[in-house]
């Protein structure tokens, strides 16, 4: 058995599918947010940019921060 199959037996996936189940719908409902509105603090691209790579953290401060006032 190879040391990725080892590590991956070894993870506690019941821990972590809820994060990475809260993970994905923050993303998906922060993108979905991102095209329906029509301006934000800065550009849209750099908006999409960081709910994308940073996790978790990423959609929330984009919905903190990067969503106009007006919609």
């Amino acid at each position: 058995m190879s040391e990725l199959q080892q590590a991956l037996q070894s993870v506690n996936w019941g821990l972590l599918a809820p994060v990475i189940i809260i993970q994905f719908i923050l993303i998906v409902v922060a993108v979905v947010d991102l095209i329906r509105i029509k301006s934000t603090k800065g550009p849209k691209w750099l908006w999409l940019l960081i709910i994308l790579f940073i996790n978790i953290i990423g959609p929330v401060i984009y919905f903190v921060f990067g969503r106009g006032q007006n919609r």
